[in-house]
């Protein structure tokens, strides 16, 4: 039996691990902090425009797992807000104990609060991790599912940036880069006027700071909009966010709110003297991150040049996943390439050709691009994502955007590619 080891536990890692385990392999989950999922824990939205496609695609090629735990913990389901239609919220405060049952369920060893330190690589192939206890960990493929944003310093280096509180930096050490250590160069991505990094695209505030007709609201309804006071609304911002679906006037000139369990505001920061104007918001609290009048994380720092089938270029048996492996947003788009680095990591250890969604499905037709556009061509600025930006307009004018769930069942059986993730390859 092959050994994978994947470094980082949020939506790719736990989708890579899920995939492995389903592929026959022996599955180790490393994650530095005490939760599984990262942003995972303050994010929540899923299903929203080509979202429900690329979830759909992934039920039929048996990678529905982590979908099917989203929707048992959703909140809301099939609502609507700008620019976005059929969204589900998944409940942030119930979905990781959830997932962290299932994985373990599945019989794949979580190895939490453990810190990978080094990577130890010869001749072009992986042999091993190094902890920060000492201890090395052999394995026949690697994964790094480690993220793309950066430590605690980054804070000040990049202005108003880097305050995710939920990956707790400071406490538990340093992201490390599995593909930096074996020589790969990262890729950077940059803002429109050429900084590094961008903004992620919402905080949570406390539900118990707003008032209670727009808590009831929102609980009730699970998308409150309230008016921004004309003198506040700041059109600059729009450009900085990493999250293109959310860059309309309309996340300008009103403050849109999602029930999460928390109270998720879809914009970068916000300052809170400004919020407080609001009606409803008078006593708002930020609670992830808590500098979110000022700033918010830095995303796309660390991002390596990646093959389809999601193998770090240069170095045979590791793989990438997440914002690690392509410039995507959000969690749909960690589990699809999640699903595939776990998957070819196991066909690689196992001597066997690995695949390439093709692009006739929405799922490998934003693999191919995201790689074409930012590894190949060098457009830095450019973030992909099922929900919004240039890629939906790509799945919109290709045919690949749809909710009839039994014609996306139909696209994958033509490709014979049903429940390909869930078997283990011969």
């Amino acid at each position: 039996m092959s050994k994978i080891i994947i470094v980082g536990g949020g939506w790719s890692g736990v989708s890579a691990a899920v995939c492995a385990k389903r592929a026959g392999a022996e599955a180790v989950l490393i994650e530095k902090t005490d939760l599984l999922l990262g942003a995972g824990n303050v994010g929540g939205i899923f299903r929203n425009n080509g979202r429900y496609t690329a979830a759909e695609e992934m039920k039929a090629l048996g990678a529905g797992d982590l979908f099917e735990i989203m929707d048992a913990c959703a909140l809301h389901k099939d609502i609507a807000f700008p620019g976005h239609a059929h969204a589900s919220l998944y409940d942030v405060g119930a979905i990781e104990p959830e997932v962290r049952r299932f994985v373990k369920k599945l019989g794949i060893e979580v190895m939490t609060e453990t810190h990978v330190m080094d990577v130890k690589a010869h001749e072009g192939l992986v042999e091993a991790v190094a902890l920060n206890d000492g201890t090395i960990i052999e394995g026949d493929a690697f994964i790094d599912a480690t993220g793309s944003s950066g430590p605690m310093g980054n804070c000040l280096r990049y202005g108003n940036g880097c305050s995710m509180c939920i990956q707790r930096c400071p406490t538990y050490g340093p992201r490390v880069s599995l593909t930096a250590g074996c020589g790969i160069k990262d890729l950077v991505g940059r803002r429109e006027d050429g900084t590094p990094g961008v903004f992620s695209g919402a905080c949570k505030i406390s539900m118990d700071s707003l008032s209670a007709d727009v808590r009831q609201e929102l609980e009730q309804v699970g998308v409150v909009i309230l008016k921004v006071p004309e003198e506040d609304i700041d059109y600059n911002k729009l450009d900085k966010k990493a999250c293109k679906q959310y860059a309309l006037k309309e996340y300008s000139e009103n403050v849109i709110l999602l029930d999460t369990g928390g109270a998720k505001l879809m914009t970068s920061y916000y300052p809170l003297g400004m919020l407080r104007r609001i009606p409803g918001l008078e006593n708002a609290e930020y609670i992830d991150p808590y500098s979110a009048g000022r700033g918010n994380s830095i995303r796309y720092l660390a991002v390596a040049p990646c093959l389809d089938t999601m193998q770090a270029e240069g170095i045979g048996n590791l793989f990438c996943a997440g914002e690690k492996g392509a410039p995507l947003i959000g969690h749909t788009e960690a589990v699809v390439t999640g699903a595939v680095a776990g998957h070819n990591a196991v066909r690689q250890a196992n001597g066997l050709k690995q695949v390439i969604l093709p692009d006739r499905l929405a799922t490998g037709r934003i693999i191919s691009h995201s790689h074409e556009q930012f590894v190949r061509q060098e457009k830095y600025s450019e973030r992909y994502t099922f929900a919004g930006g240039s890629f939906f307009e790509i799945m919109k004018e290709e045919g690949l955007y749809s909710t009839d769930s039994d014609e996306i069942t139909q696209r994958v059986k033509r490709e014979n590619l049903m429940n390909l993730f869930a078997e283990k390859p011969e």
